[in-house]
Order: structure tokens, then C-alpha cells, then sequence
């Protein structure tokens, strides 16, 4: 399934998951599904809208509002902290974020935690500590961009949308700076993104601005890819440009995240942009993970899946005790869900040991959406450590270079990136 924009069986496959996961009761769905045709487009489109109508259980325990106001009154209040070393850490986000997505995207297959380590075993990388080997023919059924991604074959950081998106948001930021309405997020898109090179949730609300829905109803009209972590790989530009502020930048980073998902989805662009923020002044990854459940709504299922990871850390666990953790508590979501992808993160981030490889190593290891995961972890990590402490054979490959799909920036200086970005702080 490739959990496509236009494809009417994919989005009510996965409208039928996402009202049955956020607590609404859609009765015999599935069976109705398997019995219609995979091109009656009609007919499925009917089911769709029958499904997204769906009413809520009674005793839900979860409180998942997505208006901003909704939002707001659920979190405590917070503190901003003085920054140092603003332009290094930025510039050490940048290079974190293109080494952990190209870390990660040769296992971006939707694999388990044991999937991903029994090839890393394979090929003598586990526990992974750099980027991915790989035998030509591969081993196994590794992302297609394999000849760029893995080690011994990287000049510069391939294209992909979890840098495309820090690259427009960049843009975003140098024209309008605090003004960014959601307007100017979705013109953005238009006129700068190629539809093709957009996914899910993001595919869905591209169709939707294309055809005419109204702003406010973009997230919402047939997009079953509401709560996935697409906009949570959005979310770092907002923590780069609001060093130590982490409740100033997730309430920047809603305007962006509200264009193209709801509830949790929106939480997730949150929570990350809240992580790479308080990166810029917290002692340790530790901290960070603990002070990000601050920005988000305590009652939601986000902050409950991240809070159980926290629990098992605390408790003396281990790394493989959260893995199996989220394997078996939130192993019902599809694998570019949010919600286990923000676990994961968690994860890796608090048993990281505040080193760069550890952590991006642990949180690819653990499988699914292992190019988004890994290039959070690593602009978190490269925000709390700085450029200079990221090591050489992470950094040396890249040669300074990103490759995107953004119209006019197919080929960038990272370095050059990162020093735009410091400008923006006042």
C-alpha cells in the first residue's frame, strides 16, 4: 500500500485505522471495505465519509483538542532560558539532521526493531554507530536509495522531504519571520514543492489547497494521514530560531502544523520543535525529553506513549525493554504514525548517553520511519552538542553539501544554511 492522496482504497484503509485508534466506534468497516471492489472509487469514497462521521466511544480517556486555544490551556506555564553558542548549535543542527536522515533512510522500509537489527547483523553494523554498509546487489530490500545513502557511497546529503521541509521552512522564516500564517505555509508549497515529492498527509492537504477547500478545512477533508508524523518533520526550523524558548517555538511551529494534520499530528510538530529549542540550554538529552511533555496536551495519547518510555528509563530499564515496549503498546499503529515514531525518538534521545552516533544509532536501529527519527535525533543532538563536537565520519561525507527538492534550491551549502538560520535570532 503506498498510503496515497488520491488512491480511494489507501485512504479509507486508513481512515477505518485512524477513527478506530482515536476512539470512535466504526462497527463492521473493515468487512464493508474487504467487500467492495479496490477501484469502485465511488463506493469507497462513500464508506470514507461514512467513517470520518463515525461517533466517539463512550469513556474515552484521552483529551486531543487541535485548535490552538484548545491547545494552550492544557500546559503549564514556561520559562524561556538565555542561549550561548547560537550560530555553532544551529550549524550543528543542520549537520545533524542531514547525517541522521542519511543515517537512517536505507532501512526506511516500515521494518520492526528486529527486522533492522537481523540486516545490521548481517552486515556487521550492530549496534549501528555510522551510516548504513551495504553488498552490491543488497542483502535485502533496502530503500531505493541505497547507492547514495549507505557508507562508502555518500558525496553530500541526499534529497529527502525531511530536509526539503527545514529548507522551505528557512525561506518561510527569512520572508515573514513571526507573521508566518498558514496562508504563506500553503502558497509555499504551491509554488515551491513538486506534488510528487510530497507524502501522506501532506500529499493530501497539497490536493485539497488544489482544489479549492478552504484553509481552515485542509487538514480535515478525507485525510486519514491526520495524526503521522509528517509534520513533525517540520518542526525544527521553529527550535533553531527560538534557542532556549521551547513554548515560544511550539506555538510558532502550529501555524505550519495545522495546515496538514490534527490532534496528535500536531502535537508531534510540537513536541519536536519544543525538543530542539530547550537543546540550546538543557544539560543533557535526559532533560530534554522530560521538560519537552511540558508543550504538549498532558492528556493526549502522544504524551502518554512518550511518558511510558520515561517511566521505563527511570525505572532502570533498558534500551531493548522500551523498543518492546512500544512494540507491543503501540504496535497497532501503521509505521509512519506519529505517536510510536515520537517513542522511539524518546528513546534513543534518553538512552543516547548524550553521544551523537549512540543516539542517532539507537533510534534508527529501532526500526520504523527510521530517516525521519534519525534526522530529529540528530539535530537535537546537534543543537545540545554544537557543530564541532559531531563526529568526523558523520559529518566528512556530507562535504558541506544537501541535495533538495525545493524549486531554486537543488544544491545547498549546509554551512550557508545554517548561517541564514542564525541571522533570523534576534
Amino acid at each position: 500500500m503506498d498510503y496515497d492522496a488520491i488512491n480511494a482504497y489507501d485512504l479509507t484503509y486508513c481512515e477505518i485505522r485512524q477513527q478506530r485508534e482515536s476512539g470512535h466506534d466504526v462497527g463492521q468497516a473493515e468487512q464493508r471495505l474487504a467487500a467492495l471492489a479496490p477501484d469502485d472509487r465511488s463506493a469507497l469514497l462513500e464508506l470514507f465519509d461514512e467513517v470520518a462521521a463515525s461517533p466517539p466511544l463512550p469513556g474515552w480517556a484521552y483529551d486531543e483538542p487541535s485548535a490552538l486555544e484548545d491547545i494552550v490551556v492544557t500546559l503549564p506555564p514556561s520559562i524561556p532560558a538565555a542561549a550561548d553558542r547560537v550560530e555553532e548549535r544551529i550549524h550543528g543542527g543542520w549537520l545533524g539532521r542531514v547525517a541522521g536522515c542519511m543515517v537512517g533512510k536505507p532501512l526506511e522500509r516500515g521494518w520492526t526493531a528486529a527486522q533492522t537489527g537481523e540486516y545490521l547483523c548481517s552486515v556487521g553494523a550492530y549496534p549501528l554507530r555510522d551510516y548504513v554498509p551495504c553488498v552490491d546487489p543488497p542483502t535485502a530490500d533496502l530503500h531505493w536509495t541505497w547507492p547514495e545513502t549507505t557508507r562508502g557511497r555518500i558525496d553530500g546529503g541526499a534529497r529527502d522531504d525531511d530536509i526539503d521541509y527545514a529548507i522551505l521552512g528557512l525561506m518561510l522564516q527569512e520572508r515573514y519571520g513571526p507573521a508566518l500564517s498558514t496562508a504563506d505555509v500553503a502558497e509555499a508549497w504551491l509554488s515551491y514543492l513538486p506534488f510528487r515529492q510530497t507524502y501522506t498527509a501532506e500529499r493530501v492537504a497539497y490536493r485539497n489547497l488544489v482544489a479549492g477547500v478552504p484553509l481552515d478545512a485542509v487538514a480535515r477533508v478525507r485525510n486519514p494521514y491526520r495524526e503521522w508524523i509528517g509534520a513533525q518533520i517540520r518542526a525544527d526550523i521553529f527550535g533553531w530560531t527560538h534557542p532556549g524558548d521551547p513554548r515560544a517555538a511550539a506555538l510558532a511551529s502550529y501555524t505550519d502544523a495545522r495546515l496538514s494534520h490534527m490532534g496528535n499530528g500536531i502535537y508531534g510538530e510540537m513536541w519536536a520543535t519544543a525538543l530542539v529549542a530547550a537543546a540550546f540550554v538543557a544539560p543533557s538529552a535526559q532533560d530534554i525529553v522530560r521538560g519537552s511533555l511540558a508543550h504538549i496536551p498532558p492528556r493526549s495519547r502522544l504524551a502518554a506513549a512518550i511518558s511510558s518510555v520515561v517511566r521505563v528509563h527511570d525505572e532502570g530499564g533498558r534500551w531493548d525493554d522500551a523498543v518492546d515496549l512500544i512494540s507491543s503498546d503501540l504496535g497497532h499503529y501503521l509505521w509512519v504514525h506519529v505517536i510510536p515514531n515520537a517513542a522511539i525518538l524518546a528513546a534513543g534521545l534518553l538512552w543516547g548517553g548524550d553521544d551523537f552516533g549512540t543516539t542517532v544509532g539507537l533510534t534508527v536501529q529501532a526500526g520504523w520511519d527510521t530517516d525521519s527519527n534519525g534526522a530529529t535525533a540528530g539535530s537535537v543532538m546537534g543543537v545540545l552538542l554544537g557543530a564541532g563536537a559531531l563526529p568526523a565520519h558523520l559529518v566528512e561525507p556530507l562535504h558541506d553539501t544537501v541535495r533538495s527538492a525545493v524549486f531554486g534550491c537543488e544544491r545547498s551549502s549546509i554551512s550557508e544554511l545554517a548561517r541564514r538560520t542564525a541571522a533570523l535570532v534576534t
